[in-house]
C-alpha cells in the first residue's frame, strides 16, 4: 500500500508530531510505501496576518501542490494529522478531487472549538460545540487570547461547514478515545464515520519493578496541563515526598520558582525520549493533573503504562475514561490540589497497592497500546475509508448518468 501522510508541524514539538512520526515508521516497517507531505509552523512568521488568515481558511498553493503530489505518487490513501494553519482544509478537497480516500486523526477539539481544548480561563467550556459560527470563542478571544486570530479560526470552521468539508471530504475520522468520539458526534459529525483508535508506544520500553520514592510529572508546562494544581498540592503536602518535573513551556517560571523555595521539587527541563523512559522506570507514580478533556490519553501516560508506572490523574475526559475504568491508577478532582495531595499521601502509605496498580498498567499496555495492535486497527480504518470512498464515487457516477 502507498500512503500519503500529511502533517503541519508545531513550533513547539508535541504529542501530535510524535504520533505522526511513529505511524509513518510503523507503516514502513510493515512494508508499505509512505509519502510524507509536511509543513512547519516556523514559516508562520513569514506571513502577514492577512495572508495567514487567508491560508488558514483555504491555502490555494497547498491545494495545487498536494494535487500534483497525488498525481505523481498515486497513493492508495491520504491520512491527515494536523492541518492547522498552513496546510488548511483545502488539502482534503485536493485529495478528494483526485479520488483518493481521506482519513483525518482528531488529535484535539479544533473542529468544534477554536481554542481546541474546550477550556476557557481554566474552566471547561463547550459553548461553541454544535454552533455553525463559533461566536462565543471570538467574543472571549479563546485562541491565543487574540480576538482577530480567534475570528480567523472561527471563519475557517464556518466556511468549511458551509462547503460541506467535514461531511463530504473526509471518509473516516479517527478519535483517540470514546469520550472524544462522543464530543464530535454531539458536534455534528456522523457517528458511522468516526472510529476510535488510540495512540501507541513503540518501541516497548519494557517493564520495571524496582522503584524509587518520588513522584514524576512529564509534559508541557502550560495551564491546561494543571501545573499550578500540581505545585499547590506540594505546598499542601506535609511529607518529604520528592517531585521531579520534566518539560518546558509557558509556566516554566512557576516551576522554577517552586523548585527554588521547596527542596522536594526538582525541575529537570526538557528531556530526550530516552531520559524520559529512565525517569519513568525510577518513579513511584506519574501525576497527570490536566484540567481539560485531553483528546486522547497522553503519550506520557501510555509510556507510564508500558513501564509499569501507575498514574494519578484528574477525573476528567480521556483520563477519567482510562484510569477510572481500568484500575491502573488513582483519580482526583480536577484543579483540587488538596485532593491530589491526599492521593499522593495514600500512595506512599500503600506501596503494595501501588505495585499492583503498576502491574495492571503494564497489562493494559500489552493488551491495547502496542505497535502491532495499532497497525491492525489502522489497516481496518484504511479499508473502511477506501470502501466508503469507492461507494461514494459509484453513487456520484450514477447520479451523473455514467
Amino acid at each position: 500500500m502507498r500512503v500519503l501522510l500529511a502533517h503541519n508541524y508545531y513550533q513547539q514539538p508535541g504529542g501530535e508530531d510524535r504520533v505522526f512520526a511513529a505511524e509513518a515508521s510503523l507503516m514502513e516497517r510493515y512494508g508499505h510505501e509512505v509519502v510524507r507531505f509536511c509543513m512547519h509552523n516556523d514559516h508562520v512568521s513569514d506571513c502577514s496576518r492577512l495572508v495567514l488568515a487567508a491560508k488558514t481558511v483555504w491555502n490555494s498553493s497547498v491545494h495545487r501542490e498536494l494535487q500534483a503530489t497525488i498525481r505523481r505518487v498515486k497513493p492508495d490513501i491520504c491520512h491527515f494529522h494536523n492541518t492547522f494553519p498552513l496546510i488548511s482544509p483545502a488539502a482534503f478537497h485536493a485529495a478528494k478531487s483526485e479520488g483518493i480516500p481521506v482519513v483525518l486523526t482528531l488529535h484535539n477539539f479544533r473542529l468544534l472549538c477554536p481554542g481546541a481544548t474546550f477550556l476557557r480561563q481554566g474552566v471547561v467550556c463547550q459553548d461553541c460545540k454544535g454552533k455553525l459560527l463559533a461566536w462565543p470563542a471570538v467574543a472571549h478571544a479563546c485562541y491565543r487570547r487574540d480576538r482577530a486570530a480567534t475570528a480567523t479560526v472561527a471563519a475557517m470552521l464556518f466556511a468549511h461547514r458551509l462547503l460541506g468539508t467535514w461531511q463530504g471530504a473526509i471518509d473516516r475520522y479517527i478519535a483517540l478515545t470514546r469520550m472524544a468520539r462522543e464530543r464530535f458526534v454531539e458536534g455534528g459529525i456522523a457517528p458511522h464515520r468516526i472510529v476510535v483508535k488510540s495512540n501507541f508506544i513503540d518501541p516497548d520500553p519494557g517493564f520495571c519493578s524496582q522503584r524509587e520514592s518520588h513522584a514524576l510529572f512529564v509534559g508541557r508546562l502550560s495551564p491546561e496541563k494543571g501545573v499550578s494544581t500540581l505545585l499547590e498540592a506540594w505546598r499542601l503536602l506535609d511529607s518529604p515526598i520528592q517531585l521531579r518535573i520534566a518539560g518546558d513551556g509557558p509556566e516554566a517560571g512557576l516551576v522554577a520558582d517552586a523548585a527554588k523555595v521547596d527542596s522536594r521539587i526538582r525541575w529537570l527541563g526538557r528531556l530526550s525520549s530516552v531520559e524520559v523512559m529512565n525517569e519513568m522506570k525510577r518513579a513511584r507514580c506519574l501525576i497527570a493533573p490536566s484540567i481539560w478533556f485531553e483528546g486522547g490519553v497522553p503519550l506520557t501516560v501510555l509510556e507510564a503504562f508500558a513501564t509499569g508506572l501507575p498514574v494519578l490523574a484528574s477525573s476528567i475526559g480521556a483520563m477519567e475514561e482510562e484510569i477510572g475504568t481500568q484500575d491502573v491508577g488513582l483519580l482526583f478532582r480536577p484543579s483540587d490540589a488538596a485532593d491530589l495531595a491526599a492521593r499522593v499521601s495514600w500512595c506512599w502509605e500503600h506501596p503494595e497497592r501501588i505495585a499492583e496498580l503498576g502491574n495492571r498498567a503494564r497489562a493494559r499496555f500489552e493488551a491495547c497500546y502496542t505497535a502491532e495492535r495499532n497497525y491492525r486497527e489502522l489497516m481496518e480504518i484504511y479499508l473502511g475509508a477506501a470502501n466508503r470512498s469507492l461507494a461514494m464515487g459509484e453513487c456520484a457516477a450514477v447520479m451523473a448518468g455514467d
